[in-house]
């Protein structure tokens, strides 16, 4: 039986990792999620790759998400976009400056996947709506959370409808299919200041109290194909 559960309202892409992203009316999709996605990032000389956090793979370089990544063609290298919207000619060089850091910077993904977790991350309105009653008084939307796809959900469906969806198949539009596997685990970059959202650690605070600390849907890539805004997400 297949059920439609909501209709694409956004679709994100983030050219350099852990920098503000793109919104787009339609995105190729391949194996390895939208193509393009996260496929660039700020590497130091360790090849740890900028975030908002420390771990094995990743290195905290606060300020990132004040800038904003995006392609001119899918083909070539993102440009990198300062925090008052104008394009950095040389964006490693930039970069040097603006994080204080000689040795940092924008590499394309090779044998170490710039991913955090899976390809690609689905949020719905109705979880997204709940975020905004837990925190009113913060100014919340899908930016906090970098999903690739915002799903518009009916009046009515319940927070955190995307663990509903573990371990099935869902058909976008005419082509593409995903698998949801899980959700993300979040970290204190939902907290992050990032252009006109202010810092705060009541959006970690709230998630990790009512949701401990997951909100999303990640997804594997089953078929590769086009996503449109507008097209109807099909579970299977």
């Amino acid at each position: 039986m297949m059920i439609e559960v909501g209709v694409i309202e956004r679709i994100w892409r983030y050219p350099i990792k852990s920098t503000g992203g793109e919104l787009l009316r339609q995105a190729e999709v391949e194996t390895r999620g939208l193509v393009g996605d996260r496929l660039f990032a700020v590497r130091d000389a360790q090849g740890k790759f900028g975030s908002g956090k420390n771990t094995r793979r990743f290195r905290r370089m606060p300020g990132l998400l004040h800038l904003r990544s995006r392609y001119v063609d899918d083909a070539g290298v993102p440009e990198l976009l300062d925090p008052r919207g104008a394009v950095a000619p040389d964006p490693s060089a930039y970069l040097r400056r603006y994080l204080g850091r000689e040795d940092v910077e924008v590499a394309r993904e090779g044998a170490i996947a710039h991913f955090d977790q899976l390809p690609i991350s689905v949020l719905t309105t109705a979880t997204l709506d709940w975020v905004r009653s837990a925190v009113p008084d913060v100014p919340v939307d899908e930016r906090r959370f970098r999903p690739n796809l915002l799903v518009r959900t009916p009046a009515g469906t319940p927070p955190f409808v995307e663990d509903e969806w573990f371990g099935s198949k869902a058909r976008i539009g005419d082509a593409v299919c995903i698998e949801f596997v899980r959700s993300s685990e979040r970290c204190v970059m939902t907290n992050e200041a990032q252009q006109d959202l202010p810092h705060s650690p009541l959006v970690l605070r709230a998630i990790s109290k009512a949701h401990d600390m997951r909100l999303d849907g990640l997804a594997t890539v089953v078929s590769p194909g086009q996503v449109r805004a507008g097209d109807p997400l099909v579970l299977l």
